[in-house]
């Protein structure tokens, strides 16, 4: 289990970077330097470098050595794998907040039955209605 979580936590890591993130953003634009990602960010080649070895690292990212330059682009896949996974939460959380949204129109409807009142008589008026 540990073996197969690694890849992913290499991609949440890499993730976990504003600098690295916005590395990533601009690949998605195309292929740049090493000096191209660090430029907005007005640090050495040597910090980019690091941020672009995380990156690596996660498989997010491939770099080619052109002569002296070296020239990164963007790998997507372990971007899908990361999406699949959160995509997992986002079904569980919907589903649990469509059953809460449930229990609480049952709950409002119970209780505007109990007082012989409609349940939307407590919603605030729309804003440009009178009070």
């Amino acid at each position: 289990m540990v073996e197969q979580d690694a890849p992913l936590d290499a991609v949440f890591h890499a993730l976990g970077d504003a600098t690295r993130r916005r590395m990533l953003r601009e690949l998605t634009e195309g292929e740049r330097t090493v000096g191209e990602l660090a430029k907005p960010f007005a640090i050495s080649l040597a910090a980019a470098s690091k941020h672009i070895k995380a990156l690596e690292r996660a498989g997010l990212v491939s770099r080619e050595v052109r002569g002296r330059t070296h020239v990164c682009r963007l790998a997507p896949a372990p971007l899908r794998d990361a999406h699949d996974w959160l995509g997992f939460y986002a079904r569980f959380w919907s589903s649990h907040l469509d059953v809460l949204e449930r229990i609480l129109r049952e709950e409002d409807a119970r209780n505007a039955d109990r007082t012989g009142r409609d349940a939307s008589d407590d919603d605030p008026p729309a804003s440009g209605d009178a009070p």
